[in-house]
């Protein structure tokens, strides 16, 4: 007698998707200096969302989890780029991860949703608010961007030094991301 009533509720419960991170992704870290303000672009990033889409357009994110490589930041200058990589532990920590575990509720149409966040640098792992714009311009594809300001310490990261310490960066950076995932066939 059960067992129709439970068919009738799993027919009734949307099923969740999966998305992945598609290319053309823009993910910048950037900072300031003593000499000047500077920018590095994450080269390669991977990322998964998993979502539940609504009759109405409406769609729910339950989960979604970007993964950047440390080895595939890179900046104009060389020699910054092996200090940004001794900084952030990339021998023993290779990734910077972003998590979002908490599902949130959106609409097609953009909006900006506060959202809680884990990010791991550097094998640090701190809880972040983070305000991230959301739409879904089509069905199937989701876009989220967003920036985040943090403090290289509060993760453990001693602020990269260049040129025998002559350019020292600032303890202040703000990670950047423009993103588009689309469902996973």
């Amino acid at each position: 007698m059960l067992f129709p009533v439970a068919m009738l509720f799993i027919a009734a419960t949307p099923a969740s998707e999966t998305y992945t991170l598609t290319k053309g992704y823009k993910v910048t870290i950037s900072g300031t200096s003593n000499l000047h303000n500077w920018d590095e672009k994450v080269e390669t990033v991977s990322g998964t969302s998993t979502v539940v889409l609504g009759a109405n357009g409406s769609f729910e994110i339950n989960a979604v989890k970007m993964i950047m490589v440390v080895n595939s930041i890179k900046s104009d200058m060389k020699a910054m780029d092996k200090n940004t990589y001794k900084a952030l532990k990339a021998d023993a920590d290779p990734d910077i991860t972003l998590t979002m575990d908490e599902p949130i509720k959106a609409e097609a149409k953009a909006t900006t949703i506060s959202t809680n966040c884990k990010l791991t640098i550097a094998g640090v792992t701190k809880p972040i608010v983070m305000q991230v714009k959301i739409s879904m311009p089509q069905k199937g594809t989701i876009d989220f961007s967003g920036s985040q300001k943090i403090k290289m310490t509060d993760y453990g990261v001693t602020p990269p030094k260049a040129l025998f310490g002559a350019l020292v960066t600032g303890d202040d950076i703000t990670i950047s991301f423009s993103t588009t995932f689309s469902q996973s066939k």
